[in-house]
């Protein structure tokens, strides 16, 4: 299981076709810390219908989007 597991359940049941997230509310749902590895995991996004669009580290939030 993935660390991000959680995160990625909670983004596909969420409904929308696109969320921006914070890194805190990242953390708080997954209950670890975001950190490099965010870049490696990313891509099991994919099995739940969708990807990550933007990562703005001065904002610090991570964009969602659906696959169509």
């Amino acid at each position: 299981m993935s660390k991000y597991e959680h995160l990625w359940k909670w983004i596909r049941d969420n409904g929308t076709d696109s969320i921006k997230l914070t890194y805190a509310e990242i953390e708080e749902i997954t209950g670890v810390p975001i950190d490099h590895s965010f870049l490696k995991y990313k891509k099991e996004l994919l099995e739940y219908g969708f990807c990550v669009g933007n990562i703005s580290m001065k904002e610090e939030t991570v964009m969602f989007q659906r696959v169509k």
